[in-house]
C-alpha cells in the first residue's frame, strides 16, 4: 500500500470505498495540510478543523481526482479555501489576535529568521503562483521529492523537473519581494524546506479519517456536502445560543449575589456580547450556504444537460475526428517534452493552429512524430526568416549594402527584441556553400546544424529572399547533387534518365551510396519504372537533346500506362 502513488490509491478508493487506501493518503499529506492550516487560521483548534474539512472533501472527489498528478497542490487550494471560509469576519480576526500574537512568539523560538518573516505570506503567495509552478514546490520542499521522483510524477526528465521548481523558487521570491519582504531564492528554498510542514498533532489523522469516511457514498456530491455544512452550522448555532443563555443567567446569579464579584460579571458580559456577534454571524453564514445550496442544485441539473449533450455528440462522427485529432496534438507534445533534444527556441512562436497542422496525419510510429517534430521545427524556423528578412534588408540599407558579419548586428534591426537564444542557432556562411539557394549576394543566413538531419529542410535567408531547401541538411542529398554536377559537366546538355549512368561519376563511397539510394528509391517508383524505357527510347533517338514538351516523349511510349504517364506530365517531372 505504501508504494503505491497517490493517483492509485484514490482509484481503489473510488471504486471500492477501500478505507486502507484513504487511510494511507491521509497519512501522507496530514502534515502538510495541518501545517498550512495552523498558518492562515492560527488556531490549533480551528486548523484541526481545516484539515478535517479538506479530507472529507477529498473523500467526496476522490473520483474526479484519479488523474491529478499532484495531490499535494489540490489539498493545499482546499485548505486555502476552507481556511478563508472559516477566518474571513472581522470579528474572529479581532478574536484570534491574541492567540496568533501568542502562537507566533512560541513558533518563533529557535526560528529562522527568514521562516519568521515568510510564514505569515507563504500560503498567500503559493495560491499566487501557477498550478505548475505551485505543484513544483509542494513536491519539492513540502513532501521532499527527489528530482528522479518529480520527473516521474510529472511526466518529465529529471533535468526539466529542477529547472521547473528552480524557476518557481525565483517566482514565489519576486512575489514576496512586492510586499516588501527581501529574502534570496537558496535562503527561501531553505527556509521552506526546513519549516513548511511539522507533524500533525498525535491522533489527528486517525480523527480525519474515521470523519471523511463516515461519510457514505452516495452523499459525496457537492450540493448534498453544502447541506451537511448548513446541517453543523445550525449546531453550531444551537450550541452558541445555549451559551448566550447560560452566560446571561450566569450573570445575573453572580450579581445577585454580590458586589464584589462586578469584575466578573463584567468578563461574562463581555464574553456574551462576543458569543451574540458570532452568533449573527453564524446566522449570515447560514443564509449564504443555503443560498449556495439553491445555486449548486441549479448547476447540478446543467451538469447533467451538458453531460447528455456530450454523450450524444460522443457518436458523431465528425466529433470523433475531431477529439482523434486533438489527442494527436497532446501526443505530440508530449513526445517533445520526452525528447527535448527535438525543440529549438523558436517552437515558442507556435501557434495552436501549427499544431493541429502537424498533427494532421498518423502518429503511430517513430518515424511520424519524427516528421511531425521537424515540420513543428521548420514552421517556427521559417517564422525567424520572416522576421530576420526585414532586419536584414535595414540593416544593409543602414550600412551602404554591406552583409553583417555577426548576427548580433541585426538585433536593433528588428520590430521586437529577438532571444539570443535563437540567434545562437543561426549562422553566417558564404553563398557558395547552399548552393539550393539563389538570393543574391555572396553571404546567406542559416542554421547552424538541424536537429534531424534526414528530416529537417534548410532555411535561407540573403540579400533579396529568404525560403527553405528540403532536406538541405541530408549528406545523401548532397553527395547526389556533386555527382549530378560532374555528369553535367562531362556531358553537357545531356540528362541522365538512367541513374545507373551516374556511377562513374561518383568519387567517393559517400557519393556511390548516395547514387545507389537514388537508384533503389527510383526502382520501386512505378511512374518512373514505366517511364525509364520512354526516356531510353527518347535518348537513343536524340543524342545530347532532351525533350522540351511531354508531347515529344508520346512516339516512344509502347504502351497505354506510358501514353497516359506522359499526358500528365510537365517539365518539371523530368529526371534530373
Amino acid at each position: 500500500m505504501n508504494a503505491l502513488p497517490d493517483s492509485q490509491l484514490l482509484r481503489n478508493f473510488a471504486a471500492h470505498r477501500d478505507q486502507a487506501a484513504f487511510s494511507e493518503l491521509v497519512r501522507r499529506h496530514i502534515d502538510l495540510v495541518y501545517s498550512a492550516a495552523i498558518r492562515m487560521v492560527c488556531d490549533s483548534h480551528l486548523a484541526e478543523d481545516v484539515t478535517q474539512g479538506v479530507f472529507i472533501a477529498l473523500s467526496a472527489n476522490a473520483a474526479q481526482l484519479t488523474d491529478c498528478r499532484v495531490l499535494a497542490g489540490w489539498l493545499h487550494r482546499t485548505a486555502q479555501n476552507i481556511a478563508a471560509q472559516t477566518v474571513r469576519s472581522d470579528v474572529r480576526r479581532r478574536a484570534r489576535e491574541h492567540e496568533a500574537a501568542t502562537m507566533n512568539e512560541i513558533l518563533s523560538i529557535d526560528s529562522d529568521p527568514s521562516w519568521k518573516l515568510v510564514a505569515p505570506h507563504l500560503d498567500t503567495a503559493l495560491g499566487e503562483l501557477s498550478p505548475a509552478d505551485r505543484d513544483a514546490l509542494l513536491l519539492r520542499y513540502f513532501e521532499k521529492k527527489s528530482a528522479q521522483e518529480m520527473a516521474l510524477l510529472l511526466g518529465v526528465s529529471a533535468e526539466a523537473a529542477q529547472k521547473r521548481v528552480t524557476r518557481a523558487i525565483d517566482h514565489l521570491r519576486e512575489l514576496f519581494a512586492k510586499r516588501g519582504i527581501a529574502v534570496g531564492a537558496g535562503g527561501l528554498a531553505v527556509a521552506i524546506s526546513s519549516n513548511a510542514v511539522q507533524a500533525a498533532p498525535v491522533g489527528l489523522a486517525a480523527t480525519v479519517s474515521a470523519a471523511a469516511l463516515a461519510i457514505p457514498a452516495i452523499a459525496a456530491t457537492t450540493s448534498i456536502a453544502a447541506t451537511k455544512a448548513i446541517t453543523m452550522i445550525s449546531f453550531q448555532k444551537a450550541a452558541v445560543a445555549a451559551t448566550i443563555t447560560l452566560l446571561a443567567g450566569a450573570g445575573i446569579y453572580e450579581a445577585s449575589q454580590t458586589a464584589g464579584l462586578r469584575d466578573q460579571v463584567h468578563t461574562l458580559q463581555q464574553q456574551q456580547s462576543r458569543a451574540i456577534a458570532q452568533y449573527r454571524e453564524l446566522q449570515q453564514t447560514d443564509d449564504q450556504l443555503r443560498a449556495e445550496s439553491t445555486h449548486l442544485r441549479s448547476d447540478s441539473q446543467t451538469l447533467q444537460q451538458v453531460k447528455q449533450q456530450e454523450a450524444a455528440a460522443a457518436d458523431d462522427p465528425s466529433q470523433k475526428a475531431m477529439l482523434s485529432w486533438l489527442d494527436r496534438v497532446d501526443r505530440l507534445k508530449q513526445y517533445l517534452l520526452r525528447n527535448s533534444a527535438a525543440q529549438v527556441p523558436e517552437m515558442k512562436w507556435l501557434t495552436d493552429q501549427d499544431w493541429l497542422n502537424a498533427a494532421s496525419g498518423k502518429l503511430d510510429t517513430d518515424e511520424d512524430y519524427r516528421h511531425a517534430a521537424s515540420q513543428l521545427r521548420a514552421t517556427s524556423q521559417n517564422e525567424f526568416s520572416y522576421k530576420a528578412f526585414p532586419a536584414l534588408q535595414k540593416y544593409m540599407n543602414a550600412n551602404n549594402g554591406a552583409f553583417p558579419t555577426d548576427l548580433s548586428q541585426l538585433q536593433p534591426y528588428f520590430d521586437s527584441p529577438i532571444d539570443p537564444a535563437i540567434l545562437q542557432d543561426w549562422q553566417i556562411v558564404p553563398a557558395s556553400d547552399s548552393p539550393n539557394f539563389r538570393f543574391g549576394g555572396d553571404f546567406l543566413i542559416t542554421q547552424k546544424s538541424p536537429v534531424d538531419p534526414e528530416m529537417d529542410p534548410q532555411i535561407g535567408i540573403g540579400p533579396s529572399g529568404y525560403g527553405e531547401a528540403g532536406n538541405g541538411f541530408n549528406p545523401d542529398i548532397k553527395a547526389f547533387q556533386s555527382v549530378i554536377k560532374a555528369y553535367a559537366a562531362a556531358n553537357p546538355g545531356q540528362t541522365p534518365f538512367d541513374l545507373s549512368a551516374l556511377l562513374p561519376y561518383a568519387a567517393t563511397p559517400a557519393e556511390q551510396s548516395a547514387v545507389n539510394k537514388q537508384i533503389t528509391m527510383r526502382q520501386s517508383d512505378p511512374t518512373y519504372k514505366a517511364m525509364l524505357p520512354v526516356f531510353q527510347a527518347y535518348s537513343a533517338a536524340n543524342p545530347g537533346q532532351q525533350p522540351k514538351a511531354a508531347s515529344e516523349l508520346l512516339p516512344y511510349a509502347t504502351t497505354p500506362a506510358q501514353q497516359s504517364i506522359i499526358h500528365g506530365l510537365t517539365l518539371e517531372h523530368f529526371p534530373q
